[in-house]
């Protein structure tokens, strides 16, 4: 269940950055959003720890930073692989996507998400 609110928020993060960034960031709808966080859920199990072990120097000299990198390659992956229904201008746009991804992913596991779990421990 966890996985496919993640897959939701992703999907929704997606149309939010095609709707914003609607030169650089092209989707056919909220079909083809939900299908490419799904698959960069997948990629993110299968291709994203293999890029981090083979770049762990670069990961450790700039303290973590490089991790925005994997998440960029693993969007341009996506980008890749879904075609025409999900198109991302380039490197520095995934980049920024990926940064900001991270960000409200944080932000919305902090404040609502986790408040959630720990009422139901109680």
């Amino acid at each position: 269940m966890r996985w496919l609110i993640g897959c939701i928020i992703n999907a929704v993060l997606f149309m939010a950055f095609a709707g914003y960034f609607h030169e650089s960031f092209y989707l056919t709808g909220f079909w083809a959003a939900f299908q490419a966080s799904i698959l960069l859920s997948i990629l993110n199990i299968l291709v994203r720890p293999l890029l981090i072990v083979l770049t762990l120097p670069a990961t450790v000299l700039t303290m973590g930073l490089f991790l925005f990198v994997i998440n960029a390659i693993t969007l341009e992956l996506t980008d890749y692989f879904m075609g025409d229904a999900f198109e991302i201008s380039g490197f520095g746009m995934a980049l920024i996507f990926s940064v900001l991804m991270s960000l409200v992913n944080l932000f919305i596991q902090k404040t609502l998400l986790e408040p959630t779990r720990s009422s139901k421990r109680k």
